[in-house]
């Protein structure tokens, strides 16, 4: 008996920015298929098309890109419309779904109504909606591979559920079905909270005589706050971390181990060897929590990974020698590349002084600072001579350079000013 081909895919809906969440079911889904030479495949659920946001598709082609995860084959679901409308009417037929004109009022509650047998189910009507029609008293599970573990329901507490709406688009409950069929789907991946709607997709799967594939719900991710995580609570979606300064290789690094550990414990991973290492029984049962100082920890060791010219161009700076010793100075202190604008913005143009940041003993030390500057010595030399605290002193000169308290070392930042410059800044306050 031949192995089965290992296929899976990627069904995001372009209905706004693809969320931290969605670009995890695309890694796991991508490795599940690519650990084993199986195919990806991608596929637009673009069904409800009130919600679609114009580019949405690209937009995702374009994310995906970024991660350099590729497709074998892609679809579009409002391109299939046939396919639905013919499963649903055969459902129809054989006496397995009803047609119903009351689809609005029958209001559902994460995936089950609380009216579960719809009225029209029995008054033999010819046009409407098309809904499943549920049977009482039967039993339907599956076994999750994610979790290892059979999950079961009662009909009885299953709506009937709507599967093509009165504008022949499909619903997801039908579409998700036909499609995972007709594309030879082995392995299904996506979010826990699309396990209350799985039994619907069991019996559609049975009424249509389709073979069902290993389905598996991933974990949900946590916001550190409490609850899951949403987009309403600071920047989860996959480009606005993008535009924070959040590297591509980082970000991959810190989803994949959002749900997901290897066997060794290592944590370092390119795409190549997290699809070469993937195990699905890596797969993790308790829920992840979005740690973003982890994020920024991944940041800063590929920030580091990177050379000056790597960075420069990141950054979309000018290849010069200032540029390069700027970078050079300030590439083990970011967390992200939009922290280069806050650190260095002194080199760059004059900055505002608040001389309240000053301490009391300021004039004596920018004074002797001059000195030492004028005639190259060590400043350290003029701390020690002066009976300076060391502290004090160089918060001082930072502050008249700088004009805050936190920046780049600053002997070094002076350097880069050049004396002219750095002597200019310190008589100003004199």
């Amino acid at each position: 008996m031949s192995k089965v081909k290992i296929c899976t895919r990627f069904a995001p809906s372009p209905t706004g920015s693809m969320h931290i969440g969605n670009l995890r079911t695309a890694f796991y889904a991508y490795a599940l298929a690519k650990h084993s030479n199986g195919d990806f495949i991608l596929r637009i659920e673009d069904t409800d098309k009130k919600r679609e946001k114009e580019g949405g598709v690209e937009d995702i082609k374009r994310l995906l890109g970024i991660f350099n995860i590729k497709w074998d084959e892609f679809y579009v679901q409002s391109e299939r419309l046939d396919l639905y409308n013919k499963a649903a009417e055969r459902l129809v037929k054989e006496g397995r779904a009803f047609y119903c004109q009351c689809e609005a009022k029958n209001a559902k509650e994460d995936g089950f109504s609380k009216d579960l047998r719809d009225p029209c189910r029995d008054k033999n009507l010819t046009s409407g909606a098309i809904k499943l029609k549920v049977p009482d008293n039967e039993g339907v599970g599956f076994t999750d591979f994610v979790i290892n573990k059979k999950v079961s329901w009662s009909t009885n507490i299953v709506g009937d559920a709507t599967l093509l709406k009165t504008d022949k688009f499909p619903t997801y409950h039908l579409a998700v079905v036909v499609d995972d069929n007709d594309m030879k789907i082995s392995h299904v991946l996506r979010g826990h909270d699309w396990m209350p709607s799985t039994p619907i997709h069991l019996l559609v799967y049975k009424y249509l005589g389709f073979d069902v594939p290993q389905i598996g719900h991933l974990t949900d991710i946590m916001d550190p706050d409490g609850g899951k995580l949403s987009k309403r609570k600071g920047s989860t979606s996959v480009q606005g971390l993008l535009d924070e300064g959040y590297l591509p290789d980082a970000l991959f690094n810190f989803v994949i181990l959002l749900g997901w550990a290897p066997k060794n414990n290592q944590e370092l991973f390119n795409l190549n060897s997290f699809v070469k290492d993937f195990d699905q029984s890596g797969f993790q049962k308790s829920n992840p929590v979005f740690n973003r100082d982890k994020l920024d920890w991944f940041n800063g060791q590929y920030i580091r990974k990177l050379s000056i010219e790597e960075l420069i161009n990141k950054l979309n700076l000018e290849n010069t020698s200032k540029n390069k010793s700027i970078v050079s100075l300030i590439q083990d202190r970011i967390k992200k590349l939009s922290d280069f604008n806050s650190l260095t913005s002194f080199f760059f143009e004059k900055p505002e002084v608040d001389t309240k940041l000053f301490g009391e003993n300021y004039k004596k030390h920018l004074r002797k600072a001059i000195e030492g500057i004028q005639s190259e010595r060590d400043l350290m030399e003029v701390v020690k001579e002066n009976d300076f605290k060391t502290g004090d002193f160089f918060m001082d000169l930072r502050i008249a350079i700088t004009g805050v308290k936190f920046t780049p070392p600053i002997n070094e930042s002076i350097a880069i000013l050049g004396k002219e410059e750095g002597l200019a800044r310190l008589n100003k306050f004199i």
